[in-house]
Order: structure tokens, then C-alpha cells, then sequence
């Protein structure tokens, strides 16, 4: 069992930076496989970025790569997501999410545990 709690979200103008962090319980999390998501109005939940379990690799959304960051520090159990050129359309709610796989992965179904989610809104 792993329970998430994420932070770091807020407001900010276009081309800001936000960092997300994402906390873990439980002993087991360097096992996961550790996800972002976000989710827009109206709009279902869309992949953002993976982390392997040891950090070693990482998968990105077209929409994010070189604008987004994921790591993962096993020893504090947290992941984090820093954001830098923010754009209006990445306002959303974002979400960790850990997945007990082997490999990475960016289906939502195979995560099976998910935090509450922050709100990131970008003003233009």
C-alpha cells in the first residue's frame, strides 16, 4: 500500500517555473514506478511523465519534453516534477500516481495508486 500527497502547485504567470513534489509512505516505494499526470477542464487525464525505479529513465509527453523535468530522490520517498515555461494550457490538476511494473509505463490503468492532486493554473 502506498499513499501519495502532492505539492507545490499554485499559481504563476506564462514562462514561470513551479516544482511539484510528490511524497510517499510506506517502505516500498523504491520498488514503484512512479508517474505524473494532469487533467484540464472538461478534459480527461492525460500521461505527462515516467521514472524508473532506480531514475535511470525517463519517458515524457510530446506536449512537455524539454519544458519538464521528472526525478526521484528513493531515500526521502518523493518524486518530483519541476516546471519551467509554463504555458497557459498546462493549467490543470497534477497527479502522482506509483505503479508496482518493472518497466516504465504511461497507460493510467496500470497505476494503481494515485494522490489528490494540486491545481496549477497558468495566467497568460
Amino acid at each position: 500500500q502506498v499513499q501519495l500527497v502532492e505539492s507545490g502547485g499554485g499559481l504563476v504567470q506564462a514562462g514561470g517555473s513551479l516544482r511539484l513534489s510528490c511524497a510517499a509512505s510506506g517502505r516500498t516505494f523504491s520498488t514503484y514506478v512512479m508517474g505524473w499526470f494532469r487533467q484540464a477542464p472538461g478534459k480527461e487525464r492525460e500521461f505527462v511523465a515516467t521514472i524508473s525505479v532506480s531514475g535511470g529513465s525517463t519517458i515524457y509527453a510530446d506536449s512537455v519534453k524539454g519544458r519538464f523535468t521528472i526525478s526521484r530522490d528513493n531515500a526521502k520517498n518523493t518524486v518530483y516534477l519541476q516546471i519551467n515555461s509554463l504555458k497557459p494550457e498546462d493549467t490543470a490538476v497534477y497527479y502522482c500516481a506509483a505503479a508496482p511494473m518493472p518497466v516504465l509505463t504511461t497507460r493510467k490503468y496500470e497505476y494503481d495508486y494515485w494522490g489528490q492532486g494540486t491545481q496549477v493554473t497558468v495566467s497568460s
